[in-house]
């Protein structure tokens, strides 16, 4: 097992790994739309955020040796399911062709207050 802090990623919120890469796979720990350069989160709607959490997936994964191509499991807590269409139409542009499996729970709250939260499992 080997925990990854990539530079690419917001410092984490609490005691965890960023990600962990074991047995083929890494294991990226659930994001927040935090901005990778100040750790800051400054997000005023679902689509904004999404894109930030994707992109911030996105470069985590590469800098492990991967890629949104090779994931296979994402799983998205969001606040208010009744933005789920908006969350899902920018979703659908990071994974235009490839759908991995997909589980989208709506919960009550999420750390700083966000909209959203998305962690994936993909094959390193």
């Amino acid at each position: 097992m080997e925990t990854l802090n990539p530079s690419s990623a917001p410092t984490p919120v609490g005691p965890y790994s960023v990600a962990v890469k074991s047995n083929g796979f890494i294991f990226v720990s659930g994001q927040i739309p935090m901005d990778r350069s100040n750790g800051q989160v400054s997000v005023l709607d679902i689509e904004e955020a999404t894109h930030r959490v994707l992109k911030n997936i996105s470069a985590i994964l590469e800098e492990a040796g991967s890629s949104l191509e090779k994931v296979l499991k994402v799983n998205v807590y969001i606040t208010d399911i009744s933005q789920f269409n908006r969350f899902n139409n920018v979703y659908t542009q990071y994974f235009p062709a490839h759908r991995p499996a997909r589980s989208v729970v709506e919960v009550s709250r999420l750390p700083k207050g966000v909209p959203l939260e998305i962690e994936v499992i993909a094959e390193a």
